[in-house]
């Protein structure tokens, strides 16, 4: 599969050869949908919690007696049927996330790749690299009609392309160990460099 290099200021730099098995899938939704589920789970904090009937601040003395009173029976104000009283089976203190494979986890990394390739979303640039101004990247990510767009780059990310980068709203920036399938199909478009390519490839095969 062939696609156009480009340039930042938008000039043609020669063309690169994808990978089909990486990019020339037929893209599933329920395999990226398992992934991204994986991933979303994974970073929720579950740090959620409620008091129980043991943990509410009131006295464990009897509210009143059990028998006379022509009322129902009952031990503690802490009893979840009072209020103020403790939550019964709310939420606790727990991790969200499950295991996915690796295998499965390489697999829904390719689809998303196939995904923006077969949606015309994916753009390969020649190098990310600039002198550091943010000005003259924002026109550069404007002139080539990028709005919501990422950038992977190879094993490292330029200093200063990511300098650049930091303070323009809606580019972002990664190396390619950072890639991931939720951060792929958030974005519009997909921008890979010739280095992001090739250890894309090294990583996935």
């Amino acid at each position: 599969m062939k696609l156009d290099v480009i340039k930042l200021d938008g000039k043609k730099a020669g063309s690169v050869d994808l990978d089909e098995a990486l990019f020339g899938l037929e893209p599933r939704a329920d395999i990226l949908h398992r992934v991204v589920r994986w991933q979303r789970n994974n970073a929720q904090a579950g740090t959620h919690k409620v008091k129980t009937r043991s943990e509410v601040k009131y006295s464990t003395k009897k509210i009143y007696r059990q028998k006379g009173t022509g009322g129902a029976r009952h031990g503690a104000r802490s009893a979840p049927i009072f209020r103020g009283g403790g939550v019964y089976k709310g939420p606790v203190v727990r991790s969200h996330g499950h295991d996915l494979t690796k295998k499965f986890r390489k697999l829904g990394l390719k689809h998303a790749l196939s995904a923006k390739a077969q949606a015309g979303e994916l753009v390969v640039i020649d190098t990310a690299a600039t002198d550091g101004k943010t000005a003259v990247l924002a026109k550069a990510v404007k002139d080539l009609g990028w709005k919501r767009a990422l950038v992977i780059d190879g094993a490292e990310v330029d200093e200063k392309f990511a300098m650049a980068a930091r303070n323009i709203d809606g580019l972002d920036i990664l190396p390619s160990m950072g890639a991931n399938v939720y951060d792929i199909l958030k974005r519009d478009t997909l921008v890979l460099t010739k280095a992001g390519v090739e250890a894309l490839e090294a990583r996935l095969k």
